[in-house]
């Protein structure tokens, strides 16, 4: 089982990597929901118009937006 490093790096298993098409030096981001990390590999244009049904409230500040957001999680964790 691999492990974290201390350094906190980790080894992806090869054979994990070759099945979703990462290779030396692709970028990739990680996400954590419910507890756990999600690594997804990047690849250009992957994300293009994916949002475009989204409608921005501009009544809110991006200020807002973060407090309200940090808020919610403070919740979640501290219920």
């Amino acid at each position: 089982m691999p492990k974290i490093s201390a350094k906190r790096q980790i080894t992806l298993p090869a054979s994990q990597c070759r099945e979703v098409g990462l290779e030396p030096g692709d970028e990739y981001q990680s996400f954590v929901a419910d507890g756990c990390i999600t690594i997804v590999g990047q690849s250009y244009g992957s994300a293009w118009g994916c949002l475009d049904h989204v409608k921005g409230d501009s009544s809110v500040s991006e200020q807002q937006s973060r407090q309200d957001a940090i808020e919610q999680r403070r919740k979640r964790v501290n219920p």
